[in-house]
């Protein structure tokens, strides 16, 4: 499968997603693009490759790059950085809220949607203390084909059980069939839309919050450089930015800093002189 037709395709998922792939990840472009091909009626993933190199289906390649990314997600992923949020950070940004009575919260790149409605279930568990408080969960991804699924809001049982407590699986979901769908309130929170982290933070506003969790670890030092350095400029000066555990801002950016005791947590450099 290496060659010309590879090669092309490589550059066009590194154009559009940012992801890099070597001649050792041929197994990986089999078994992702081996389902578009069959779809298509191709023979195999060799002609698929240098259909899109010979056709240039802008449509094609769009569909093709979205099925290399990996959407491995579940609710409350990780556990600490939702236990932080809400014992440690929500307290205090919503007491300095209080005058504006609303939180704007971005869930970047937010997969099939666990991480959006996480959030929007401890902001649920904050009802009493948020109550009339206008609060705005924008969560965004690159794929469309994913955010169909994260608009539906509809999960197998096997997905509902990783992370979720039987507690808020009552609370928060309804049965559908051998599925449980997210609950009309909760929806109502999240706003989903296609956004691809490379092109930009233009047209979504500030955020008090945002979660950028293991999306880094997939990009080139240039292009993590570039990206934190855009979220940085839409954070507000006392919010906090959210990484992955294997993710850092350390030697990627002067923007922001991490936030002592607090795993994967980071906030503006000005925070300090400001607060």
């Amino acid at each position: 499968m290496i060659g010309p037709d590879y090669d092309h395709f490589c550059a066009a998922v590194l154009k559009h997603s940012g992801l890099v792939l070597t001649p050792e990840k041929t197994y990986l472009v089999s078994s992702r693009l081996e389902p578009i091909a069959l779809r298509l009626g191709l023979q195999g993933v060799p002609a698929l490759l240098a259909a899109l190199r010979r056709d240039g289906d802008e449509r094609l390649v769009r569909q093709c790059v979205d099925a290399m990314a990996t959407h491995e997600s579940y609710f409350f992923r990780d556990g600490t950085p939702f236990d932080q949020l809400k014992n440690t950070l929500l307290g205090p940004l919503v007491a300095a809220r209080a005058a504006k009575r609303s939180l704007r919260i971005w869930s970047a790149a937010c997969s099939s949607g666990q991480e959006a409605y996480s959030i929007a279930m401890l902001m649920q568990e904050w009802s009493v203390q948020l109550a009339g408080w206008n609060i705005e969960i924008v969560a965004t991804d690159m794929s469309e084909g994913i955010l169909e699924k994260a608009r539906a809001g509809v999960y197998t049982h096997f997905e509902v059980q990783r992370g979720l407590s039987s507690e808020r699986l009552i609370r928060f979901f309804q049965k559908r069939g051998a599925n449980w769908e997210v609950s009309p309130a909760l929806k109502k929170m999240v706003t989903f839309r296609r956004h691809n982290l490379l092109e930009g933070v233009t047209g979504l506003g500030m955020f008090d919050l945002i979660f950028c969790r293991n999306v880094l670890i997939y990009f080139d030092r240039q292009k993590k450089s570039e990206i934190l350095e855009a979220l940085a400029s839409v954070l507000a000066r006392d919010g906090s930015l959210f990484l992955g555990s294997a993710e850092t801002v350390i030697g990627l950016t002067k923007a922001m800093d991490p936030v002592a005791g607090l795993r994967g947590v980071y906030r503006p450099t000005n925070y300090a002189k400001a607060a």
